[in-house]
């Protein structure tokens, strides 16, 4: 059974011994995040920590949930995040139906889809607490400032891990994307979406149309919900279907007080309001995920009319900065839920590994089954051209017996396998808007290196060495005498 929302999360944590409770006061400025950071720096991502009594708030606020392997698997109810991918796989092996018996035999398939669609309620938990006008105060809640050169304006807090709602004014579709929160006043905020996200889109077309854009802010809610906000979907896929996907159960949804825009109903916290076309303010610098400051620059405003929320709230919120984070776990979640997605364009590819130290878009390492000449280099070429694999500044491909998640033999391997001249792609192209060592922003050069076996037809002149390996037959004999050695 789905988590309803994130306080049945919390008691599963709390069950299993992997929530901390600070009891003592401490200060949403710098203190929280140094100790989140050390936290998250801990054996195996340390514990979820629920801080209960926070300076200058009624409200509590919890961090690092998602933030190892086995509270994000616990987020999405899984044993292991590969049991998503194969849930994705199976539905892709779905053949068209050639015939009526074949189309009545998908029904099955097709309504069970059709049970995670968001479903819309009258009333909310979110909404048991409604201020409006001059009552609106973002103050009032535990915002954090995670670092010391945070923000010019105001005090340099940010909410974290906001759900940003919008919707296309041309298709009425909605979209969900998380995008950093600047708090500049007790009601109004910079809203940090790059160029090439949903939001941004959709900002552009309503300033094209010299019209006034609602948008809405969640904060809180069922792990699904939150995680599926980061999601790199298409925009077709609404991130709400998706988590309803993951929890096996829909997700409700209740419509704004003041717009048209439907927010996840068992959020804790809702920030409802608007952006003027044109309107921008000086936003940042913040402490990115890449671990250093992404700079000052101008970003749209959104104006805050209307806050809901539960009567006794929680607020949770991420830090992010050098590796390893807590979003890092979410970012290797995606890695392996959206694998089946990109071998139905390369059906070569084996496995993918997004190394942590990468901060997602920095390095990718990818196994295929090699079938011809220049393979490799196809495949490089082809991430580049796919989605938010474009902003990846070095693709590593290498054979399908190379273990990628294996990063000491997958270093070893590459370094061996490679011939800098004939093996190495360098092309010009976008990258992430956060990427600081490009000459331009959002645009540079990425490295593409081709570690598999070479042929003749690729330039090897002379034969490809046989790796050393012990006969099996040896192997196994060493196996059965192991303890006669001595050894335990």
């Amino acid at each position: 059974m789905a988590y309803k929302n994130i306080r049945d999360f919390l008691k599963v944590l709390a069950d299993r011994g992997l929530l901390h409770r600070v009891k003592v006061e401490v200060d949403p400025i710098l203190e929280i995040t140094e100790i989140t950071d050390r936290m998250c720096k801990s054996q195996n991502g340390g514990k979820a920590l629920f801080f209960e009594k926070v300076k200058g708030s009624s409200f509590p606020v919890v961090t690092n949930i998602f933030g190892s392997f086995q509270r994000m698997c616990l987020a999405l109810e899984v044993n292991t995040l590969d049991d998503v991918a194969k849930r994705i796989e199976d539905l892709l092996k779905q053949a068209p139906p050639k015939n009526l018996i074949e189309k009545i035999a998908m029904l099955p398939r097709l309504l069970e889809f059709s049970r995670f669609l968001p479903k819309t309620v009258r009333t909310a938990p979110c909404q048991e607490v409604i201020l409006r006008d001059n009552d609106v105060d973002l103050g009032i809640f535990p915002i954090l400032k995670c670092w010391p050169n945070d923000g010019q304006v105001g005090e340099g807090r940010f909410i974290t891990l906001p759900m940003v709602f919008t919707k296309d004014p041309d298709t009425q579709r909605q979209n969900c994307g998380m995008y950093r929160i600047q708090i500049f006043n007790k009601n109004t905020t910079g809203m940090h979406w790059h160029i090439h996200k949903d939001g941004a889109r959709h900002y552009d077309k309503y300033k094209a149309r010299n019209e006034i854009m609602p948008a809405a802010i969640a904060i809180g809610g069922d792990p699904a919900v939150i995680y599926s906000s980061t999601a790199p979907l298409p925009e077709a896929i609404d991130e709400m279907l998706f988590a309803g996907f993951l929890r096996k159960e829909p997700v409700e949804m209740v419509k704004c007080i003041t717009s048209d825009i439907i927010v996840p109903a068992q959020s804790e916290i809702v920030l409802e309001g608007y952006l003027n076309p044109g309107e921008t303010a000086i936003e940042g610098p913040f402490g990115d995920h890449t671990g250093f400051y992404s700079p000052a620059d101008y970003y749209p405003v959104f104006h805050v009319t209307c806050i809901t929320h539960r009567k006794d709230a929680i607020y949770p919120a991420t830090i992010v900065g050098k590796p390893p984070m807590e979003d890092c776990y979410m970012g290797k979640a995606t890695e392996r839920i959206f694998l089946p997605l990109m071998r139905l364009d390369f059906p070569e590819i084996v496995d993918i590994n997004l190394p942590m130290e990468g901060v997602f878009h920095n390095a990718v390492i990818v196994s295929i089954k090699k079938s011809y000449p220049g393979h490799a280099k196809k495949v490089i070429h082809g991430l580049w051209g796919k989605g938010q694999m474009m902003f990846a500044k070095l693709i590593i491909i290498v054979d399908d017996d190379v273990d990628v998640q294996n990063l000491s033999y997958t270093a070893w391997r590459v370094l061996n396998n490679v011939d800098w001249k004939r093996d190495v792609v360098i092309a010009d192209g976008p990258i992430d808007d956060l990427d600081h060592a490009a000459s331009f922003p959002r645009y540079g050069a990425k490295m593409g290196i081709d570690a598999t076996r070479k042929t003749r037809e690729e330039g090897m002149m002379r034969d490809w060495p046989l790796e050393i390996e012990m006969a099996k037959e040896i192997k196994e004999l060493v196996n059965k005498r192991w303890k006669e050695y001595g050894f335990q």
